[in-house]
């Protein structure tokens, strides 16, 4: 997770790295947040309650328009983990998926918590935001997966039949490590689902969009995302349904206008795979990031994670600035959701001048304690 693979960090390079990973989190937390109110409505209740178009704008939900859900405080704890696991590396333990367990159980305490507790010095900053001490209706697999110190593996998951998307909307921040391989980020992806989500179905998509994520932030154009998703995961056993679903999505593409309709028959019952096969629908043929991410609210399936997975899209393919910016001015968490940005993609550029046996910033010790 250190220097990337052969790249020289310019300022240029760095400038639109920073852009990527704003992007990434701030439009998968926007896509939350927008299909969030929509999330236990049918498509007809959803016109029912915001006109014939249906839902076109942020939406009233937790007690104000903005506010994001379980998916985007797990995507905020999976940075956190990511950049955690790259301080302890100094101190030769290296084993991330234990670190994102760790970063996953402090999420967990957000939701058992009245609020953070000062006294827990290893718990960095995160863990001290207010805001995220707030339950916004996490799965039951999600409280089963980080109910105890337990941690699936792959060989021994947790709620081996369990098929939802929560564990693929976690999983962005994965793809954007740039400089690693991407049979690693896949790995890595794969294994930290497997702790809540323990079906090949969800663990798999969560690892095939977290690669397409990956290729996004290096550059690529969504479709080659894909192409290299679906290579990677041909020699994966189990792998059938979601390339299934990822060229479904693709075939998609070619069959006229897209409708609510569409999109719907893409998400399925609202299973992983079906969720990537739509994030990946939407991001491919909308017009621009509001539209894509209305497109991908506007059904009967998982509103919030549709809108996370395909804002994540969308975000690490065109940067920040793409983002639609009056929903970027009510969005909750915003402040946190950059400052959690901006450190990841300092840490990814220039980790050795933070952090190393030649000395180490005290301050970023603080934020992310090696504990």
């Amino acid at each position: 997770m250190g220097a990337t693979a052969g790249a020289v960090w310019g300022r240029a390079e760095q400038q639109d790295f920073r852009s990527r990973v704003r992007g990434t989190l701030l439009g998968a937390a926007v896509g939350d947040a927008l299909g969030g109110p929509a999330d236990p409505l049918s498509l007809a209740e959803i016109r029912a309650a915001y006109g014939g178009e249906g839902l076109l704008d942020l939406a009233f939900g937790h007690g104000r328009r903005g506010t994001v859900t379980h998916h985007t405080q797990l995507t905020l704890f999976t940075v956190d983990g990511l950049i955690r696991a790259q301080v302890r590396r100094d101190t030769g333990a290296w084993h991330p998926p234990t670190d994102l367990h760790r970063a996953y159980l402090r999420w967990a305490a957000t939701q058992r918590d009245w609020g953070p507790d000062e006294r827990r010095k290893e718990d960095g900053w995160l863990a001290r935001e207010e805001w995220l001490y707030a339950r916004r209706d996490p799965t039951r697999a999600l409280l089963i997966g980080f109910g105890d110190d337990t941690m699936g593996t792959l060989e021994s998951p947790k709620s081996p039949g369990e098929l939802g998307p929560e564990a693929v909307a976690r999983s962005a921040p994965f793809g954007l490590l740039v400089g690693w391989e991407p049979q690693l980020v896949v790995q890595l992806a794969v294994e930290c689902a497997a702790q809540t989500h323990g079906h090949p179905i969800a663990y798999l998509s969560a690892g095939a969009y977290a690669v397409i994520v990956h290729a996004l932030a290096r550059g690529d154009s969504l479709d080659g995302a894909v192409q290299r998703a679906l290579a990677l995961l041909a020699v994966r056993p189990g792998h059938q349904p979601v390339s299934d679903a990822l060229q479904h999505a693709l075939g998609a593409v070619r069959q006229g206008m897209p409708t609510p309709a569409r999109v719907e028959e893409l998400a399925g019952d609202g299973t992983a795979d079906g969720l990537l096969a739509a994030s990946v629908y939407c991001a491919l043929v909308g017009e621009d990031v509001r539209h894509g991410l209305c497109l991908a609210v506007n059904q009967s399936g998982p509103s919030a994670a549709a809108g996370a997975l395909t804002g994540g899209l969308l975000g690490a393919l065109h940067g920040e600035t793409a983002l639609p910016p009056a929903w970027l001015a009510e969005l909750e968490g915003r402040p946190t959701i950059l400052e959690l940005a901006d450190d990841f993609a300092m840490e990814m550029t220039q980790g050795p001048a933070l952090h190393g046996p030649a000395g180490s910033s005290p301050g970023w010790l603080a934020r992310y304690p090696r504990a």
